[in-house]
This record gives structure tokens, C-alpha cells and sequence, in this order.
């Protein structure tokens, strides 16, 4: 396992990146939608094996088709004053 100075490079590197893309209008390595991706076909692989089958899903509209209970779990109740965001909001 790397040391934690080996962390605080790779962090220092995705800054710098993050703050050159600023500068220049590109994208960094660390892409916001490249993440985005990973991050919901983690979840969806989740999903399917707690929900014990396969979850057919519409980019567009970020949802399940026709599974009422896969959709119940991509969001979750909230705390007071806090609201989930809903994708035509943001």
C-alpha cells in the first residue's frame, strides 16, 4: 500500500490539474463526468444484486425502467431543512 505522501501527491497533482483546466477551458483528469459514470454504475451493479435481477436504465431521465423499487433507492429520505436535488433543478 502507498505511504500517505504518496496520497498527498496524487492530491496535490489533481489540484494543480483541476486549477489548469480553470485556466485553460479543458477539462482535468479528474472529470466531473467521467466520475459521474463510475459512480452510477457502482451503485446500479449494487442495486441489482440486492434487488436479485437486472435494472434496465434510462440515461435521460436518470431512472429505472418499470422497477418502482430500484428508483425508491437512488434517493433516500433527507434530514430537516436539507431536500434531495431533483435533476431538472440542478
Amino acid at each position: 500500500m502507498p505511504s500517505s505522501g504518496y496520497w498527498l501527491r496524487r492530491s496535490v497533482i489533481t489540484m494543480l490539474d483541476f486549477l489548469k483546466g480553470i485556466d485553460h477551458r479543458s477539462k482535468p483528469i479528474a472529470d466531473i463526468e467521467q466520475g459521474y459514470i463510475s459512480t452510477a454504475s457502482c451503485i446500479l451493479a449494487n442495486q441489482s444484486m440486492w434487488l436479485g435481477g437486472t435494472i434496465h436504465r434510462d440515461a435521460e431521465k436518470q431512472q429505472a425502467v418499470g422497477d418502482d423499487e430500484a428508483n425508491a433507492r437512488l434517493e433516500r429520505k433527507y434530514r430537516e431543512r436539507w431536500q434531495h436535488p431533483e435533476p431538472a433543478s440542478v
